[in-house]
């Protein structure tokens, strides 16, 4: 008997696993694997979202209009250049969805967020995967790699997981030398905690090209990954393309006042930027004082490199971790199997997870 089938590629797709959230056995968990931020969003913004209970029933705005309104006031930007998404993963599949089709190519890099590729296969186009020079996006790989077919280039800067990412200048070169017809995103979502003169998120080569896009997101550094909110800064004939094809009511009324809320609250945002600074650099230097490899990281996040020897592999550090309930993140999935991808956590959670390494190497942890 014949059945439904899908569009070809689509079984062919791996679908995204999260980052763990539980341990079992252990008694307090500490989630450090999916890139939370620790002081968790705003207070304005949870009050943002329990007064948005006192209209369930009424459909939102399906332009976004105050939250675009609040985006362009914080960033300078054209309000009819923005477009409001359910995360910035919705965002990507409807570019994908809008330029790319079978016969495609979309090229993203190695240690890239997995759905780049994802989303390219989901449209029926090719995944190109090109190789990252020392866990860095290699602009000269990517050039290589273009070919007629290509429409389409994704780069995650700051990428996740490695928390490299290319200066300003590197991300001009690149987009200098493609085609005008081919898309660039540029996913800017750790873009907040950058501290590097030579960055830029993106916005200024997006006012000034007919084919970049930025994407961001209210996952991170504003606490609202369980609402689901993203917006991108595009061209005004790529917004509307994507308003041509996203749902009429694709963010809801709680997510919409919350990211009002949290947006407008540089106060609180300016404090998780703090606390990440502080704490990045001690985990760097305390986790490196323990022998392991450290990767520099300019985002919320490290990744640690393990041994390849027996008992003091990656997937050996998870298991003793898990069981003290420090729920890291496995990175295989991104060609990365002799590592894990540690978030910044608590003051708590910070000091818990090296002592627990320390016990892990052998070794005493810093007296800092």
């Amino acid at each position: 008997m014949k059945r439904p089938e899908p569009q070809k590629g689509i079984l062919e797709i791996e679908a995204y696993v999260g980052g763990r959230a539980h341990a079992e056995g252990a008694g307090k968990v500490y989630k450090l694997s999916a890139n939370e931020t620790p002081l968790g969003p705003s207070p304005r913004a949870r009050q943002a979202f329990a007064a948005a209970a006192e209209g369930l029933e009424l459909y939102p705005d399906g332009g976004a209009s105050e939250l675009r309104e609040a985006i362009a006031a914080r960033y300078g930007l054209a309000q009819d250049r923005i477009v409001c998404g359910a995360g910035s993963d919705e965002l990507l599949h409807l570019l994908a969805q809008a330029y790319l089709g079978e016969g495609d190519e979309a090229i993203s890099t190695e240690h890239g967020f997995l759905v780049y590729p994802i989303v390219t296969k989901a449209a029926g186009a090719t995944s190109i995967i090109v190789k990252e020079k020392e866990l860095r996006t290699d602009v000269d790989a990517i050039l290589a790699a273009v070919t007629p077919k290509t429409k389409m280039i994704f780069i995650a800067n700051p990428n996740n997981p490695t928390g490299s990412y290319i200066p300003a200048d590197e991300v001009r070169r690149l987009h200098a030398g493609l085609r005008s017809d081919i898309l660039v995103v540029l996913d800017a979502a750790y873009s907040e905690y950058v501290n590097r003169n030579d960055y830029e998120a993106g916005i200024e080569l997006v006012a000034t090209s007919e084919n970049v896009v930025m994407t961001r997101t209210f996952s991170k550094i504003y606490g609202l990954a369980a609402l689901r909110l993203g917006w991108m800064y595009a061209p005004a004939h790529v917004c509307d393309v994507v308003n041509r094809i996203r749902g009429p009511f694709n963010v809801s009324v709680p997510a919409l006042k919350a990211g009002v809320a949290a947006i407008r609250d540089t106060d609180h945002v300016d404090a998780a930027r703090r606390h990440n600074e502080q704490w990045l650099k001690w985990l760097t230097e305390e986790i490196a004082g323990l022998g392991l490899t450290v990767e520099p990281s300019v985002a919320n996040f490290l990744l640690i490199r393990f041994p390849h020897e027996q008992g003091r592999t990656a997937k050996d550090a998870d298991e003793f971790l898990m069981k003290r309930g420090l729920i890291l993140r496995a990175v295989g999935s991104y060609g990365l199997p002799d590592c894990l991808r540690l978030t910044v956590g608590s003051e708590e959670a910070n000091r818990l997870v090296v002592k627990a390494l320390a016990d892990f190497v052998g070794r005493k942890a810093g007296a800092s």
